[in-house]
């Protein structure tokens, strides 16, 4: 994986140990020479993000809707600030520019990202990784909920491992380094759906 969107909150908890995280995100994955696709903000966990991978020596893409720009909080430190219509445009940008998704925690706007990326692996307009970081037990109650549509049937059997769930970094990049694509609706047969 040349490039990773990352998927986190313009936020800043008052636990700050999830900006602690963000920043440490941003400088392994310039270290292991990845480069972050993020949403070019420069405040809460986006800037946490984009900040450690520039202090370290990483590339960083940030793609920002036209309507946030003006708000003062675009990351113009960025080593490219592409600035796009809004935000459907915004996850088109991010899915073309990157190898894979990498979700740690966040608000409405992450879990819209997150869920975008994994209907569109299902469909079939990528075939590139899901990751998430469940770091300090943020996203369990999602992953629970994502077992029970497994489980109803709301999920298909072919998709229930698009979702590729860690609470640790390191072993969350070799799963997705390891990414076999799954079979997408758009090949199956109608008796398959």
């Amino acid at each position: 994986m040349k490039r990773i969107a990352v998927y986190c909150g313009s936020a800043t908890p008052a636990d700050s140990r999830y900006v602690t995280l963000a920043r440490e995100i941003g400088q392994e994955l310039a270290r292991r020479g990845i480069g972050v696709v993020y949403g070019g903000g420069r405040l809460g966990l986006m800037g946490a993000v984009a900040y450690g991978a520039l202090d370290a020596g990483g590339e960083v893409i940030g793609v920002i809707p036209e309507g946030l720009v003006g708000s003062e909080v675009a990351n113009h430190d960025c080593t490219d600030l592409q600035v796009v219509s809004g935000m459907h445009d915004r996850k088109k940008r991010f899915t073309d520019l990157s190898d894979g998704f990498l979700t740690i925690p966040g608000g409405v706007g992450t879990m819209d990202e997150l869920w975008e990326a994994v209907s569109w692996a299902q469909l079939g307009y990528h075939a590139k990784p899901v990751g998430l970081l469940n770091a300090f037990g943020f996203f369990d109650h999602l992953l629970a909920f994502n077992r029970h549509m497994i489980e109803v049937g709301f999920i298909r059997q072919a998709h229930a491992g698009i979702i590729i769930a860690e609470p640790d970094l390191d072993v969350l990049l070799a799963r997705m380094a390891a990414h076999v694509p799954h079979v997408p609706i758009f090949a199956m047969k109608a008796d398959d759906l």
